[in-house]
């Protein structure tokens, strides 16, 4: 594993003291939950930026029958 360092100002760190919570593990899991929620975005900018030249193309009658669907499940 690499190694970062994160600064934060002595009150704050008496606070992280006084819970009993593994921050390194903490820290991890909010880097990993903000880099799936980065990559969905760009994601979802490259999908609408290939939907506005063109390049992806809804199937004839697939809004229709999925909207049916939809309302045969209700």
């Amino acid at each position: 594993m690499r190694t970062i360092t994160v600064k934060v100002d002595e009150e704050l760190k008496r606070k992280m003291d006084s819970i009993d919570i593994n921050w390194s593990e903490y820290i991890r899991e909010a880097i990993r939950q903000r880099i799936e929620m980065e990559e969905r975005k760009n994601a979802a900018k490259k999908l609408l930026e290939e939907l506005k030249v063109g390049k992806h193309a809804v199937p004839r009658g697939f809004i229709n029958r999925a909207i049916r669907g939809m309302r045969e499940t209700r």
